[in-house]
């Protein structure tokens, strides 16, 4: 999360990541010892079952808004496969008693539930955080609701669990911290953040990395690295990784924003490379910040997202064009995803192209479309028109309004992407059920005139 009191950091880490640093040795990563459930495989996070498994999802403020248990089905419309879940220890917030609900929430939704103790933020510097030892204390007397999870369950111990003072700290007290939950039982995939609120602009983390994983008996632990304006360049960012990526070690991005001005954080290159490099990312936050230009959706409303909630979710390299759902629920196989072919003769003279590409499980799917202006024109407004296949009933919608839900049905535009350039295009979307039938629409029309299928 971010801080104020990171922010008196800010100067110095853009002053450190100017200084050359030497290159690391490479050590590689031992497997995986009986790993259950998510486990590290190499640099990559696997399922059970062996499955490569990248997170994208965000983070959602569960502990100080508890009320707002549909945010997990509404992050999942979204397109996302993993939320990191905001949880106290008691000793800034909460205590989080009611962890079997959140697990049960992830389930319910088909996602992956990454587990946080919030209260760790800022420690050494922030005088009222706790320490990983306290976390680790907490996650221990949560243990019945967490145990035989493994399949759906990431445990972070400590959400940014040192400060800015005496940094060094970090490496002593998150082995200890790994080193409790084993020896008291917990086989479940851990991620540790990174120091300097989670930065590393000291590069502690990334300085101790192999001794980090060195620590955990089950060889089972990810680095997560929370990116905000210390990362503010592409040179920062590709660094940074290159350096995990080069020695073999397992990260994440549990925490990062978007350029909303011009020192915050790249965050267009961090999509970018999260992609290309198979990295999950997990962006802050769903709602409810006290500075609300970090919001992605206003009030909690999937209706209102902002300029970040359409940037992360709908933009190049977002949530909704890569994520692909865990296969713990769907049967233990890879997602089906359908790709869209003709269904009719595209005809030249036509003004619109819709590409439709469905991921389907046993009784639902989900499926996005793009619309692409190919007149001549500017469309300013639009309604996108097609029959659903008989047994199919939309549940949940984005980027626009959809009516009814079954039959032929009306896609109207948002306040935000009525208006499509020659060449543009936007991409819209919908959760549906299905009772067996999962055939797609065989024509659409955009205001009337007959569309090309991509």
């Amino acid at each position: 999360m971010r801080s104020m009191p990171w922010l008196a950091a800010v100067g110095a880490a853009l002053v450190a990541l100017a200084v050359a640093v030497g290159a690391v040795m490479f050590t590689g990563i031992p497997p995986a010892h009986a790993a259950v459930g998510l486990h590290v495989s190499g640099t990559d996070i696997v399922e059970a079952n062996g499955q490569k498994f990248v997170m994208r999802g965000v983070n959602h403020p569960h502990v100080w808004f508890t009320s707002q248990t549909k945010s997990f089905a509404d992050i999942k419309a979204l397109g996302a496969n993993t939320v990191r879940v905001v949880l106290g220890s008691g000793k800034r917030w909460g205590p989080s008693t009611d962890v079997a609900n959140v697990i049960s929430l992830c389930k319910q939704n088909r996602l992956i539930c990454v587990l946080e103790v919030h209260d760790t933020t800022g420690y050494g510097e922030e005088g009222a955080a706790a320490s990983l030892d306290e976390a680790a204390d907490y996650w221990i007397s949560q243990k019945s609701a967490l145990v035989g999870q493994e399949n759906h369950v990431v445990i972070n111990i400590g959400n940014e669990p040192i400060g800015n003072n005496n940094a060094a700290q970090w490496t002593s007290a998150t082995t200890a911290a790994i080193q409790k939950m084993r020896s008291n039982g917990f086989e479940h995939l851990l991620m540790v953040d990174a120091p300097n609120w989670g930065q590393d602009w000291q590069y502690v983390m990334r300085d101790n990395a192999q001794t980090i994983l060195n620590a955990d008996s089950k060889r089972n632990t990810v680095l997560s690295i929370h990116m905000y304006a210390v990362f503010n360049s592409a040179a920062a960012i590709t660094d940074y990784l290159n350096r995990f990526r080069d020695n073999g070690w397992p990260l994440v991005i549990g925490e990062f924003g978007w350029r909303f001005g011009a020192n915050e954080v790249d965050h267009e290159t961090l999509l970018s490379e999260a992609v290309s490099r198979g990295l999950g990312y997990l962006g802050w936050s769903w709602s409810g910040n006290t500075d609300p230009i970090l919001d992605m959706a206003a009030g909690f409303d999937p209706n209102q997202l902002t300029t970040w909630g359409q940037r992360i979710f709908n933009g190049a390299n977002g949530i909704k064009a890569t994520a692909k759902e865990a296969t713990i629920y769907s049967g233990g196989a890879t997602p089906t995803v359908t790709s869209t072919t003709p269904t009719s003769t595209p005809t030249s003279s036509g003004s619109c192209r819709v590409a439709y590409v469905m991921n389907t499980w046993n009784t639902g799917f989900t499926t996005n479309i793009t619309v692409t202006n190919t007149g001549s024109s500017t469309i300013n407004g639009w309604r996108l028109v097609f029959t659903l296949p008989g047994g199919q009933t939309i549940t949940n919608g984005w980027s626009a309004s959809y009516a009814p839900t079954s039959g032929q049905v009306t896609a109207t535009n948002a306040g935000w992407n009525g208006n499509l350039a020659p060449g543009g295009s936007t991409t819209v979307g919908f959760q549906a059920t299905h009772t067996g039938n999962t055939t797609e629409p065989a024509s659409f029309t955009l205001n009337g005139a007959p569309c090309q299928v991509a």
